[in-house]
């Protein structure tokens, strides 16, 4: 078999350990041939491709970012036509032309989108998770979320020093959209005091009630970790992180500082679980393709790699809810969700 290979969407730590995964696996157990298609699904229009070799995958394993490129190309969008371009069947064609029995697509939620409108138009698609958000449905974790979720508990633990050197509040932004799987995960380990997720509506006098109850029993400083996606009623003028700190100072008197740190949560290297996990899935992948099960995007669950239908997965998100059990444990031990 000839199969290709592409990613999709924003960058995040492991996947290039994922494009190592499938195509390690693909070359020594399966004795396939993989074709590395460049600018995501950019380089299925214009036939921009590589075969990839043992050589070209080398030192792979922990490099961030993506060796193919990825672009935010959506085939599908607008119905597919630009100009007089019919963009779906031009991938068809080009498919074709290459001679792939397979696509493997790495991405978001956009990519599962794409992967199974090209399932449906009749292209054989196997497709892995990749978000540093975690907000893929069907899978419990994907790969990147750890790698941001380390850099983000770092950033926290080191603004503590800080904020109690200067009996400040502290505020940080992490990234989340969305889905406040990260500013959860890394508000708990780096021992927040206030986490915002954008499913848990909050109120910003109980907030500043916690902190101030905080001062009153001897806590002078207070760490609060935002997600970028939280309401913040100006309309997109200010950045969460901003808005929640002037609200807070506005609230309490106690002088209130923030962070944001951006892009700096989805560079560099992959933590190790990550590197499995993408390894895991990786080799997954190339496993349903040597089986013909196509049309499925492969699952983290529980400890096992499965897969589920990519008609089970596209437009769905996986959002935190109230009763996860780290929301539980948090507001029992008197952290404040908002």
């Amino acid at each position: 078999m000839r199969i290709g290979i592409l990613t999709s969407g924003g960058d995040c730590p492991g996947i290039n350990a994922t494009i190592r995964g499938v195509s390690k696996t693909a070359i020594n157990h399966y004795g396939m041939e993989v074709v590395g298609i460049h600018s995501g699904f950019q380089g299925l229009l214009t036939k921009d491709v590589e075969v990839l070799t043992e050589k070209s995958l080398s030192g792979l394993l922990n490099l961030g970012g993506t060796m193919l490129g990825t672009s935010r190309e959506k085939p599908f969008k607008r119905g597919g036509i630009m100009g007089d371009v019919d963009k779906p069947s031009l991938i068809l064609q080009n498919i074709r032309d290459l001679g792939l029995d397979c696509i493997v697509t790495i991405g978001g939620n956009g990519t599962q989108k794409t992967a199974a409108k090209l399932a449906g138009i009749g292209v054989n698609v196997v497709s892995v998770p990749k978000t540093i958000d975690n907000d893929i449905w069907g899978t419990d974790f994907s790969f990147g979320f750890d790698s941001a979720v380390t850099i983000a508990t770092d950033a926290i633990d080191r603004l503590h020093s800080t904020a109690s050197s200067h009996k400040r509040v502290m505020v940080i932004e992490v990234m989340g959209h969305k889905a406040g799987w990260i500013a959860l995960y890394s508000g708990m380990a780096g021992g927040g005091d206030v986490i915002l997720l954008p499913e848990i509506p909050y109120n910003i006098h109980t907030i500043g009630e916690t902190i101030l109850a905080r001062l009153k029993k001897g806590k002078p400083y207070s760490i609060v970790v935002v997600a970028e996606g939280i309401q913040t009623g100006t309309e997109g003028k200010k950045r969460a992180a901003e808005y929640i700190a002037q609200e807070i100072e506005y609230e309490t008197g106690i002088e209130t500082r923030e962070t944001v740190l951006g892009y700096i949560q989805r560079g560099g290297s992959p933590t190790p679980f990550d590197r499995n996990l993408s390894t895991r899935m990786g080799g997954h992948a190339t496993e349903l393709i040597a089986q013909g099960q196509f049309s499925r995007m492969v699952a983290l669950q529980g400890s096992d790699i499965a897969s589920v239908p990519l008609t089970d997965v596209a437009g769905k998100l996986k959002l935190v809810t109230e009763d996860h059990d780290l929301v539980v444990q948090g507001r029992r031990m008197g952290i404040c969700f908002g």
